[in-house]
């Protein structure tokens, strides 16, 4: 919360040079608030807090289409991820013909599953602010339950 005088910002116990010639030293903060307004120094409030996610200034939303496609890119990523722990069975079954467990073609299955409900739910969402919530929500409610206003969860790890 930046103090003013005549556009540019004064820092609090640095001394200052007014407009007017006059200097003020390291505690000029201590005047009055009436005194600090006839000096012509104002008190500005931090600008609004945003997610730069979803907005590019506070109230001002991104582009829907574009904060819809970097979101699903980034739960791509993410069952790529997931998958890559599992991939050299996949090779081994190509170079070796050697059979994959079920459970790991299960789990491999409910990645894919999570990932295309996750992207499904993502590409629902109405505007930016329906998204954010979307994306932030937690995948538990306080109860232990599952958060039905969540993300799809993804399978736990394979163990």
């Amino acid at each position: 919360m930046p103090y003013m005088l005549d556009g540019r910002q004064l820092h609090v116990g640095r001394s200052f040079t007014h407009p007017d010639g006059r200097q003020f030293g390291g505690n000029w903060n201590k005047y009055s608030s009436d005194t600090l307004t006839s000096l012509g120094i104002t008190y500005e409030a931090d600008p609004a807090a945003y997610d730069s996610t979803y907005y590019v200034s506070a109230g001002v939303a991104r582009d829907l289409a574009e904060v819809k496609t970097n979101a699903v890119t980034e739960q791509k990523q993410i069952a790529g991820i997931m998958l890559n722990r599992t991939d050299w069975y996949v090779t081994r079954k190509v170079e070796k013909d050697t059979a994959i467990p079920s459970n790991v073609t299960t789990y491999r299955d409910a990645v894919r599953t999570a990932c295309a409900a996750r992207e499904s739910e993502i590409n629902g969402a109405a505007d930016v602010a329906a998204l954010e919530t979307l994306m932030k929500a937690s995948p538990r409610l306080a109860n232990g339950d599952v958060n039905s206003a969540a993300l799809t969860q993804w399978p736990d790890a394979l163990s």
